[in-house]
């Protein structure tokens, strides 16, 4: 049997209520950040541990990559699980380094490497690539973002968002809108901005049982159409009605 592409020391301990404790420092906080809604869900009296190994978080990650491939919207940016697998990648190529010249494993970690910079840099392209679609619309919805929602975007990609949107208005004014009549030469952010159709059709699979999701509002001509998910279940619908399961992790796009 090969020795595991991940050593087995790469894991994180919680106990709710009680102490965190971590084999790698620089894994606490990140890991910790992944698992703390995991953790809300037990009672301060409640003593069993929650451990999540490198695996997982490749795991998490590959499936917050298909997410957000197969998402019309752009999705919470999981920040966290990168940082997590770039680390990682460092330390493999620290391992493959000290082996012996020859050691067939050496081809496989280097496989796995490889397997691992592509799911990130896909991962990374796809948001960037929504990140300049809708680029206004992104900015307008994060200005209406209430203090408790969570930020789509991280610090990086927000800065980057600005910038573009600031350039792009810049090209235009100079190109266009400058020879235009004076009335004209202002965009309005509402007109102008590209919007995600949450409207599209995706395939999905359920991670947890989910009762009573509304699929079709009440109409004149139809009534209201409500399901309950079954885990394991697979379907496909319009994107809207589950956009909030998605981001809970109760479905996953397939």
């Amino acid at each position: 049997m090969r020795e595991p592409i991940f050593p087995v020391y790469n894991w994180i301990t919680v106990r709710t209520g009680n102490t965190q404790k971590c084999k790698q420092n620089k894994w606490r906080e990140l890991v910790k950040n992944i698992i703390m809604s995991e953790i809300i869900e037990y009672g301060e009296e409640n003593e069993e541990e929650i451990e999540l190994t490198a695996a997982e978080v490749l795991q998490q990650l590959e499936q917050a990559w298909l997410n957000e491939k197969f998402s019309p919207d752009l999705l919470e940016c999981k920040v966290e699980l990168v940082e997590c697998m770039i680390d990682q990648i460092t330390e493999m190529e620290e391992n493959i380094k000290r082996a012996k010249k020859g050691d067939f494993k050496i081809s496989i970690h280097r496989m796995e490497i490889d397997r691992i910079r592509y799911v990130l840099s896909s991962y990374l392209r796809c948001r960037l690539q929504k990140i300049e679609k809708y680029t206004t619309y992104i900015l307008e919805q994060d200005k209406q973002r209430k203090e408790e929602e969570p930020c789509k975007l991280s610090q990086e990609e927000f800065t980057f968002a600005k910038e573009y949107a600031e350039t792009l208005e810049e090209h235009l004014r100079n190109v266009a809108l400058r020879h235009m009549p004076p009335n004209l030469q202002t965009l309005d952010p509402k007109q102008t901005a590209v919007k995600p159709n949450l409207e599209k059709y995706v395939f999905m699979k359920v991670i947890e049982d989910t009762d009573g999701v509304l699929v079709e509002e009440e109409t004149l001509d139809t009534g209201e159409e409500i399901v309950d998910l079954q885990k394991g279940d697979q379907h496909i619908m319009r994107y809207k009605p589950i956009a909030s399961l998605v981001s809970s992790g109760a479905v996953t796009l397939i």
